[in-house]
């Protein structure tokens, strides 16, 4: 297995352990992380991000597959399923990432899924009739970027 195959594996590894700590220690210092809620976390923020989630998580099973990497450039996709807090709805998130790396670390992680389904699962009747349109998604992101600057503010 290629080194970077390795840890990316490494990384899935410590999410399905809940070991956010694990997790950022495969990132580089400038990390540049996206996802279709989390549009732009850069280097700290990520990782805070990593760490809020893991700390969160009260029923998280994450399962990771088709693991596949070279010098510049990898690939993997993962399952989550989980209890989303604020509805106590059950999800099943598919997601794809794509990962870049610099000096044996993770430089750039863009994860892929498909945010109207997930807002069907976590929100209900309102994100499957309505998770697709622009403003209800942006709600879903600002949200999400309040709770992150409130969980890296308790902790500062």
């Amino acid at each position: 297995m290629h080194p970077n195959a390795s840890l990316i594996d490494r990384f899935y590894k410590a999410f399905a352990a809940g070991d956010a700590e694990e997790m950022v220690a495969c990132y580089h210092p400038d990390v540049h992380f996206s996802d279709p809620v989390f549009t732009d976390l850069r280097g700290d923020r990520a990782g805070a991000m990593w760490r809020m989630l893991s700390a969160r998580a009260k029923d998280l099973k994450i399962v990771h597959s088709d693991v596949s990497a070279d010098d510049l450039e990898g690939r993997a996709h993962w399952d989550a399923h989980y209890t989303f807090s604020a509805t106590g709805r059950s999800v099943h998130n598919v997601i794809d990432a794509r990962f870049t790396f610099r000096d044996g670390k993770i430089v750039r992680h863009i994860d892929t899924f498909d945010l109207h389904r997930w807002a069907g699962m976590a929100l209900g009747i309102t994100g499957k009739l309505f998770g697709w349109l622009p403003p209800v998604q942006s709600g879903i992101r600002q949200k999400a970027a309040a709770g992150l600057d409130a969980w890296i503010c308790k902790r500062a």
